[in-house]
């Protein structure tokens, strides 16, 4: 890794744009130990640790990075922001001016972005509002008889909670749009992939007390080993897997000179939606527990929350069904068989046997829906399937597929961005020259 760190030192940009996002990943972490006043931590870190505090809360806190253990200013996360954009992503599809906007090209996406940016403060008011409500619920009589985990309650506590939450939610927007402005990879992935490296060594830490403790034998701590290591093998292949469509080019003439055909194709990603689908499928999994701070006495929230427990039936058939129905909307939202069409038919290439235009973008589309039919299955099956092993030996979420695939997908979009960076400036990449070079997830199969 020698030439491949000092290729990085050697491009100014590229090293600049590498330390302002650790820095801005650093000020994050900073922000996780920041707790909201008039709360005690300690408590709600126990009640956490306990069974009462598993199943939603467990994922939430993962998802936040530990900032709910800590009750911290970013408790909330990033997640108001993540369902502010999947409810303007829906209004792009339904909504005729939206996706008259969205079609504007960089103008009308600055406008989409700053819709985005209003409604994760409107849905963070709504979402502290219910958090503030919930912590207050945690009081000694709930607790067992133990402590409360506000020291301060009242009208006083609520405000000033609901402004600490939403000011942390909304700074921790604006630090992943920093990053991806400023830095290297999605700023917003970026955030939560910290959160969950971050609580990885506690993670391991976990398990081998377990295993120090007698309640997991060296076998099971093999075999769980074996399927983490399995699993993210299988993420790699998957994420660099590609359906190539031939595509050929018509002779042309330029001057008296008369190119000859050429041959290419067009690379459609297994999975081109990365790990929007799980990211989003896990913040419309978590908002029934925000709807039963407001309505405690609900008997259809009620048995809803308790009924969408990670690893249960029901939570395994609506995660399933959501992952597989964002596959294809994020996919039919950044891809567009149409567009892709008309510019091969304008630059002169076409897919042999298949006529230019409407049937080019009619076999697109077709071939795309097949290939995103089975990276969905692909994507669910690794988000669900290693959750049932993770109950079966009471393993932290961090092993969980969910996190497994996040942590590895923005991982290798980073890499290929990093790996970009140093092609633009003539450099072999990560593994320096003459050796096999990094490939990330958008990279050649």
């Amino acid at each position: 890794m020698a030439n491949p760190l000092a290729n990085i030192g050697k491009v100014p940009e590229l090293k600049k744009r590498l330390l302002f996002t650790l820095a801005m990943l650093a000020v994050y972490r900073i922000g996780v130990f920041v707790t909201v006043p008039g709360v005690d931590r300690q408590v709600m870190a126990d009640y956490l640790n306990s069974s009462a505090g598993a199943g939603l809360l467990g994922m939430f806190n993962m998802f936040s990075g530990g900032a709910l253990e800590n009750i911290s200013i970013f408790a909330l996360g990033i997640m108001p922001y993540i369902s502010a954009s999947i409810i303007l992503q829906l209004l792009t599809v339904v909504v005729p001016a939206v996706e008259r906007l969205n079609k504007e090209g960089d103008i009308g996406r600055r406008k989409i972005n700053q819709y985005t940016r209003y409604g994760t403060v409107v849905l963070s008011l709504i979402q502290g509002i219910a958090m503030a409500t919930w912590l207050e619920s945690l009081n000694s009589q709930t607790l067992g008889g133990g402590a409360s985990v506000v020291t301060m309650g009242g009208l006083g506590f609520k405000a000033l909670c609901v402004l600490s939450l939403t000011t942390g939610t909304v700074f921790i927007m604006w630090l992943g749009e920093q990053i991806t402005a400023k830095g290297i990879g999605n700023g917003i992935s970026l955030v939560i992939y910290a959160g969950i490296v971050a609580g990885l060594p506690q993670a391991l830490s976990q398990t081998f007390a377990l295993f120090s403790q007698g309640q997991i034998g060296i076998a099971v701590l093999i075999f769980i080993g074996a399927v983490v290591v399995g699993v993210i093998a299988v993420i790699v292949f998957f994420e660099r897997a590609q359906r190539r469509i031939p595509v050929q080019y018509a002779k042309r003439v330029v001057g008296k000179q008369v190119m000859q055909r050429q041959s290419s194709f067009l690379p459609l990603k297994v999975n081109t939606a990365g790990v929007i689908p799980p990211i989003f499928a896990s913040s419309i999994l978590m908002f029934p527990a925000t709807l039963a701070n407001f309505l405690p006495d609900s008997p259809v929230i009620v048995n809803l929350v308790n009924g969408i427990v990670p690893g249960r039936t029901l939570y395994n058939v609506i995660y399933v069904a959501l992952i597989i129905f964002f596959c294809y909307f994020y996919t039919a939202v950044t891809f567009n068989p149409v567009d892709v069409a008309d510019n091969l038919k304008k630059s002169g290439g076409f897919i042999p046997g298949v006529r230019a235009g409407k049937k080019t973008a009619e076999y697109i589309d077709r071939v795309l829906s097949r290939i995103t039919f089975a990276g969905s299955l692909y994507v669910a099956a690794v988000c669900v399937l290693p959750g049932f092993l993770q109950l079966e030996f009471n393993v932290p979420f961090y092993f969980g597929g969910t996190a497994l695939l996040i942590v590895v997908g923005v991982a290798m979009d980073t890499a290929q961005q990093i790996e970009s960076h140093l092609i633009t400036r003539s450099y072999e990449g990560f593994a320096g020259a003459g050796g096999p070079r990094v490939r990330g997830r958008r990279a050649m199969a």
